[in-house]
């Protein structure tokens, strides 16, 4: 019989056995060998198939084993076979069952006269095994029986599948196909141990080519097995730091990137990872040379193949102090990358000093680690630990070379982290200083305001104000200044001061903005812009109110308007004439006129508060006059309400602030108004009622300031000023304020007077006695008024 027709003849005797040892399938080829048919043996116990007085195998504990069994034929004589069985990984319909081959009897005549397989195999230089066209194994050299761990002579006749249940066993049975379907040739690469589970993992290329006869008709396919582990490594390798440069340093955040750090090397590099850095030095020094032992290190991130990095000893966050003969002091004062291993004991020495450590050690079986020192810009930031339990292989000098490539493009993103957040800081802590730390009580107004920075182009020059006016009045302001960081801060500063000191002297708001308008064009000429414009450019919304009228003057310049929330109905938004931004320079100014209801809710804000990725202009607006619509008794309630709806969880791309007022009003029987005749003689006849005024308002103990400071105002309007002359007494809980207006137009002035003088003494007197005094323009004239504290009620 010649080769061919002993392995055609011979066919693979198979058998699966469940895991409780009963047989669930029978082959053809098992019914040659034993005599026994499917019917006969399909659920019976797989030992009774056993001959007399032999033993069963013990059960393997892994997923593969080999070796001689004495079963019994039908007709009772006992057969010796070669069984391999392996364990067969469950699909989503069966349980995990046992597959037990044994190849046909010709097979090792086989190996010995077939031609074909011996001139593949002679000439073979690799690992080598010839697929006959049913994919039986008809040959294999010695080579490639080592890879696989099995005799040559006892994988004939059986299939990939035979041989392996693991999925490269597949994966090369369906190239096999094609190959034989197509008569082309065909690669594949997998990553698995030689032989055992003791051996390191490998990359193998498999090249499949078919082999043809004379009449080129395909009779079997010829796989040889390539070792490409060092091309595979140094692929991975290319890979990793690619990864890393994409990966690490998507923020400047200190932490995130650190994490990022961790999350790229596992599993690619180490089994754990963990990041420790320095703390920053204090004002935001660096450290000058290398860190002296013992070091305090923060732990920033970590990262495990385990779930929960159950090896971490240190939490995020957490401090930790690394003597000297510790691999982290090591790394870090040695400047360069210290690897231990547990083979030449030198993490026994490293771990003497800590006894947590050398437990998890132990509990791990982490046998190698490796301390890279994370450096940048000739500054030591910290040190990554990179550790190995599960992969056998011990960190290798390309391994260093990776992580030390890793580790260098982390530090740079660390230290550019730490360095925007000190700026950062730096740009915050001058912007929270320029801004109000407090607003201000006043009978005009309730106001909360919030202040937030954005989330990454960081700190801008938006800014709010509300600034206490002359007779009981308030301005409030909110303004955005374009760009960021600091010298957009430090612009705002500028900025916010001229409205202050505009405000002082009683501007209109449309004249204010005007006045504003100037300073910011002579900001950008002293920028350095080519046309005088441009370099610097803001937005302001300037309003002025009065809770004796009630009514409030709104001016703005290119800034959003505010929104007005009655205290019975919807929130609308105010329409006012927009106006140019500041720095254009040259176009008007409008004010508008509107009157409030007592307890309205005024909203004031910059564009921040409206941008969004998500929704438009349009939506972000019906968005807050939904929120401030809702009724509320708190102001502060009411901030985080607006801020909750409108800005998403992880903060705006851009700086907000915003300034809610909810307006008060006050009453007549608070304000007293005189018409006074341009007749100096009626001076102590006003002086009279302004005391029996007082005395009606309960506020006898500042009569006799009072009555000097209208006698003293009254007497220069008359002699100074234009008819008509009008005297008006405005009070509230703290405030006495005396007011006196004409036509005439010349604001008085301090000086002082000589001592030969009989007058010039009148204002200085006013100053002495009052708060504080001064002087705004109206329409119809000027406005003299004075203030004075009114002392707490001690009942």
């Amino acid at each position: 019989m010649s080769p061919d027709e002993a392995l055609d003849d011979g066919v693979a005797a198979r058998a699966v056995i469940a895991v409780d040892g009963t047989l669930t399938e029978w082959s053809e080829g098992a019914r040659r060998l034993l005599g026994h048919t499917a019917a006969e043996v399909v659920g019976r116990p797989a030992a009774d198939l056993l001959a007399d007085g032999a033993e069963p195998p013990a059960v393997p504990d892994n997923s593969r084993w080999s070796g001689t069994v004495t079963l019994r034929h039908r007709d009772g004589h006992p057969v010796t076979l070669w069984v391999l069985a392996h364990r067969r990984p469950p699909d989503a319909s069966e349980a995990i069952d046992w597959l037990a081959v044994s190849p046909p009897e010709a097979a090792d005549q086989a190996l010995a006269d077939d031609p074909l397989v011996r001139m593949a195999l002679t000439q073979s230089p690799c690992a080598t095994m010839i697929f006959d066209e049913r994919l039986r194994l008809r040959g294999v050299n010695e080579a490639m029986a080592d890879l696989l761990g099995l005799p040559a002579g006892r994988m004939l006749g059986l299939r990939p599948t035979d041989v392996g249940s693991r999925p490269p066993n597949a994966e090369l049975e369906q190239n096999l196909r094609r190959v034989l379907s197509t008569g082309r040739r065909q690669d594949m690469q997998t990553y698995m141990k030689a032989t055992g589970e003791e051996r390191a993992a490998h990359a193998w290329l498999a090249r499949m080519a078919p082999l043809t006869d004379g009449a080129g008709r395909v009779r079997g396919v010829c796989v040889t097995a390539h070792d490409f582990s060092d091309q595979y490594r140094a692929r991975e390798r290319l890979q990793l730091v690619n990864e890393a440069s994409v990966r690490i340093g998507t923020t400047l955040d200190v932490t995130r990137t650190a994490q990022e750090l961790a999350d790229v090397c596992v599993p690619a590099l180490a089994d754990f990872v963990s990041v420790d850095l320095l703390d920053p030095q204090e004002h935001g020094g660096e450290s000058a040379g290398p860190p002296i032992p013992p070091l305090s290190l923060r732990r920033s991130a970590h990262q495990s193949v385990n779930k929960g990095s159950p090896e971490a000893v240190a939490k995020p966050g957490q401090v930790d102090v690394y003597p000297e003969n510790s691999p982290q002091s090591a790394s870090l004062v040695a400047g360069h990358t210290v690897v231990a291993s547990g083979s030449s004991g030198d993490l026994e020495r490293w771990l003497a000093w800590d006894p947590v450590r050398s437990q998890r050690v132990q509990e791990y079986g982490i046998h190698s680690t490796m301390s890279v020192p994370l450096q940048a810009r000739g500054t030591t930031l910290g040190v990554a630990v990179f550790t190995r339990f599960r992969r056998p292989e011990a960190f290798t000098p390309d391994d260093v070379l990776l992580a030390e490539e890793v580790t260098a493009r982390a530090a740079v993103c660390i230290d550019n982290a730490r360095r925007y957040s000190r700026e950062r800081e730096t740009t915050l802590t001058l912007q929270r200083s320029l801004l109000p730390r407090t607003l201000p009580h006043t009978a005009a107004v309730e106001a909360a305001s919030r202040y937030l920075p954005a989330t990454r182009s960081g700190v801008g020059g938006d800014w709010f104000d509300v600034i206490p006016l002359s007779g009981m009045r308030v301005a409030m302001v909110v303004g955005d200044v374009v760009g960021h960081g600091i010298q957009a801060s430090a612009t705002m500063g500028r900025l916010r001061t001229a409205v202050r000191t505009l405000a002082d002297i009683d501007l209109a708001p449309d004249e204010l903005l005007t006045h504003l308008d100037d300073l910011v064009v002579r900001l950008s000429e002293e920028s350095g812009g080519d046309d005088g414009t441009g370099e610097v450019g803001a937005t302001c919304l300037y309003a002025v109110y009065d809770p004796i009228s009630r009514r409030c003057t709104v001016a703005r310049a290119g800034h959003p308007p505010p929104v007005l929330a009655p205290p019975d109905g919807p929130a609308q938004q105010l329409d006012l004439p927009s106006g140019p931004p500041l720095g254009v320079g040259g176009l008007p100014f409008e004010s508008t006129e509107v009157e409030l209801r007592e307890g309205s809710v005024l909203a004031f804000h910059t564009d921040g508060l409206l941008a969004s990725r998500e929704r438009d202009v349009d939506t972000s607006g019906r968005m807050l006059r939904e929120a401030l619509s809702a009724p509320s008794d708190s102001l502060e309630e009411l901030c985080d309400r607006v801020l909750q709806a409108l800005l998403p969880p992880g903060g705006s791309s851009d700086d907000v602030a915003l300034l809610l007022a909810r307006t008060r009003g006050l009453p007549s029987t608070q304000v007293a108004t005189w018409d006074i005749p341009a007749d100096p003689a009626l001076v102590a006849p006003i002086r009279k009622q302004v005391v029996e005024q007082l005395e009606r308002w309960g506020l006898s103990e500042v009569t006799f300031t009072a009555e000097l400071v209208v006698s003293e105002l009254v007497t220069n309007a008359i002699r100074y000023g234009a008819p008509p002359i009008r005297l008006r007494l405005i009070h509230d809980e703290a405030t006495l304020i005396c007011e006196v207006s004409d036509t005439n137009h010349t604001a008085p002035h301090l000086r002082r007077a000589k001592t030969w003088d009989e007058g010039g003494r009148g204002l200085l007197l006013v100053a002495q006695l009052t708060q504080r005094w001064g002087s705004r323009h109206t329409s119809e004239g000027k406005t003299i008024w004075a203030e004075l504290a009114l002392l707490p009620d001690e009942t």
